[in-house]
């Protein structure tokens, strides 16, 4: 028996940020997010002989461990232990015998959610194997609760829900983790132009986006009033392209996202730097209206809104930085699992 499942990545289109606490806790937060053809995969195979083995096919590393009901947490491969290490304390009270294998098609640090996508993944294939009932709410809430909480990584919280619903979602935010999952409905062949007019672009970089998102939580912190300011003009910048992409207006979500890309470096420092800015204005020249990192920024990717036939101009200005362009349409489905 092998027990398989997986979770598309997504694009933060805008709002960014305002999931974060303590900012969507004390004004609450607005994300528009999309996710693509670009996924998270876990497979479960058990085992009767007492081993856990934990395998990252895109780290190159492997763990062959004796079972117990706490895997200890020494930096290799935590994100997985701690997964495995939650579902026994909260649901099979007891340890478990199994091979886990994962990989991921985008890179860590990469800003398309590559870390809770996963999580969501691994957490989809273990409710698959040990049949526990668990609804879209309660799967993204326990992927963060254990990314977040359990590990403590640095971060919001609208990856793991995107993972989990799929398609192209606003959602909002408030405290005492209160989430909310608005799925839209949006023409099908608004969504096809609007995938046929976005350029995504692999920068060839990672960050470490906890680091962006601690600094971003002091400003907010602190009440730094540019910063705060900043934040309320994001999630106003999320509500303005969501609207934009329901009336089908798709060249106003490249000027509103251009607009948006101003804000979001106010956020705090690293969000962008020398070699971002230069790949953005050169590509604004080369005809896209408006674009932005991916994530947390620093690195990673990097998608922009190219109207008309403007992408092939603005494509052949990006190669010219040595990144990579990355094909992609949007999805409508979310975390899926099965059993073979």
């Amino acid at each position: 028996m092998i027990i398989r499942s997986k979770a598309p990545l997504r694009l933060g289109l805008a709002g960014g940020g305002t999931d974060v606490s303590p900012y969507s806790d004390l004004y609450g937060g607005a994300i528009l997010n999309a996710t693509i053809n670009l996924f998270a995969y876990a497979s479960i195979v058990p085992r009767s002989d007492g081993k856990i083995i934990i395998h990252s096919i895109d780290k190159g590393e492997k763990l062959e461990l004796n079972s117990c009901e706490i895997l200890h947490l020494d930096g290799n491969l935590d994100l997985l232990k701690g997964i495995y290490n939650r579902i026994v304390k909260d649901f099979t009270k007891q340890k478990l015998s199994f091979e886990l294998t994962t990989i991921v098609d985008a890179p860590p640090g990469s800003g398309l959610g590559s870390s809770s996508t996963l999580v969501t993944a691994v957490v989809g294939a273990f409710t698959e194997w040990l049949k526990i009932p668990l609804g879209e709410y309660d799967i993204a809430q326990l992927a963060y609760q254990i990314e977040r909480i359990d590990l403590g990584y640095a971060g919001g919280k609208q990856d793991q829900y995107a993972a989990t619903f799929g398609g192209v979602n606003f959602m909002e935010f408030y405290d005492n983790s209160k989430v909310i999952v608005n799925p839209l409905r949006i023409r099908s062949e608004v969504l096809n132009e609007l995938a046929y007019n976005m350029v995504l672009y692999y920068t060839g970089t990672s960050r470490l986006s906890s680091e962006i998102i601690e600094k971003q939580q002091k400003s907010i912190s602190q009440k730094n009033n540019s910063s705060v300011n900043a934040m309320h003009k994001t999630k106003e910048i999320a509500i303005r392209i969501k609207e934009a992409i329901l009336k089908g207006e798709l060249n106003l979500v490249g000027e509103i996202m251009h607009e948006g890309w101003q804000y979001k470096k106010q956020l705090a420092e690293g969000i962008s730097n020398e070699h971002i800015d230069t790949i953005y204005e050169a590509v604004r020249k080369a005809g896209a209206l408006g674009g932005k990192i991916s994530g947390a920024g620093g690195g990673g990717f990097m998608f922009f809104y190219c109207p008309e036939n403007s992408r092939f101009s603005v494509i052949k200005t990006l190669k010219e930085f040595g990144g990579e362009i990355t094909p992609f349409q949007f999805t409508k489905n979310g975390l899926s699992s099965w059993t073979i």
